[in-house]
């Protein structure tokens, strides 16, 4: 059983030393562990450093991608070099070492795809007290859309089994951490929470500039996400709602054109039919929608069965 552990990283010359030094470098049930540092296009000494550090594998890019990216490039690397279990940790030791063994525990017992480390978002320090609120409020809503109970989705502290690795498409470009979850429980994965300690801050977060920037990209990733896998139903209910506020308008017209011969209530017809059409409009939008989710699907299984060939290969080599 092989387990990779990787650390996407942007300029963490400072940092990577004090977070791979916490990493383990045994645990039980696991044959091998080997490390790998993502580098999300550094200025500074983070590839010379991992390379000291004897960073088993290090992948570089030429210019910065985003988290997201290097969270994709880091597991496909993974699936190449034959891991079995895949553990995603921050660069900035946000999260302590010795978690990874409760991590992969529900995975190699078989009772989980992917387990996710649950902060005690309470009581970490540096968090604010609007912070704490906001990401309580984010993961309640996905765990709405993606029908899980995870209570810490932002969370990037996670494993993979190969399989859950194998079915993974990040789209977005802006972080993985939503999008994963709403996708795995929309594809009915096992998902599992842990509850996980974390570190001292050491230095601020990268991932976004402020909570009004967070806000936005994050609702934008969970309702593109959502739409990706349950088109008809978002589509549906704003069909709803406009065909109720058509139908409204419809029978107040017929209420007093009865009552008082529909003198001066035409503007409540012509509303009508436009909600009405822009009703019919809409549900035809999400029956497209829906049929193309469901292409969507073949194409991640067709695309989970290439990929699995391609590494079973490698491995048998």
């Amino acid at each position: 059983m092989k387990l990779i552990i990787q650390i996407p990283c942007f300029n963490e010359e400072a940092s990577l030393p004090i977070t791979f030094a916490d990493l383990p470098r045994h645990i039980d049930g696991i044959d091998a562990i080997e490390y790998l540092v993502i580098d999300d296009g550094s200025t500074d000494r983070t590839v010379e450093t991992a390379k000291e550090l004897g960073v088993n594998h290090i992948v570089s890019f030429k210019r910065n991608k985003g988290l997201a990216a290097a969270f994709t490039a880091g597991v496909e690397t993974c699936l190449r070099l034959g891991a079995d279990i895949i553990v995603n940790t921050d660069a900035d030791n946000q999260y302590q070492g010795g978690d990874i063994a409760k991590l992969v525990k529900p995975i190699l017992d078989g009772k989980a795809d992917i387990t996710i480390g649950a902060r005690p978002i309470a009581d970490i320090e540096h968090f604010s007290w609007r912070k704490k609120k906001l990401q309580r409020f984010g993961s309640f809503i996905v765990r709405l859309a993606s029908q899980t109970d995870i209570p810490d989705a932002p969370s990037g502290f996670r494993a993979y089994s190969k399989d859950a690795a194998l079915r993974l498409n990040v789209i977005n470009q802006y972080t993985y951490t939503l999008e994963t979850i709403i996708q795995a429980g929309r594809n009915k994965m096992c998902i599992v929470s842990v509850p996980v300690s974390t570190n001292p801050e050491i230095r601020k977060s990268r991932l976004f500039k402020n909570i009004g920037v967070y806000i936005s990209r994050s609702a934008i990733v969970i309702l593109r996400t959502f739409l990706m896998y349950k088109p008809l139903k978002f589509f549906f209910f704003i069909a709803a709602a406009s065909f109720l506020g058509g139908a409204f308008l419809a029978g107040r017209f017929i209420y007093y054109f009865i009552t008082d011969s529909g003198s001066g209530h035409v503007q409540s017809l012509i509303a009508a039919a436009i909600l009405l059409l822009l009703s019919a409009q809409t549900f035809i939008a999400g029956l497209q929608a829906d049929i193309i989710a469901a292409n969507r699907k073949i194409l991640e299984d067709v695309q989970y069965i290439l990929r699995k060939a391609e590494y079973e290969k490698k491995d048998n080599l």
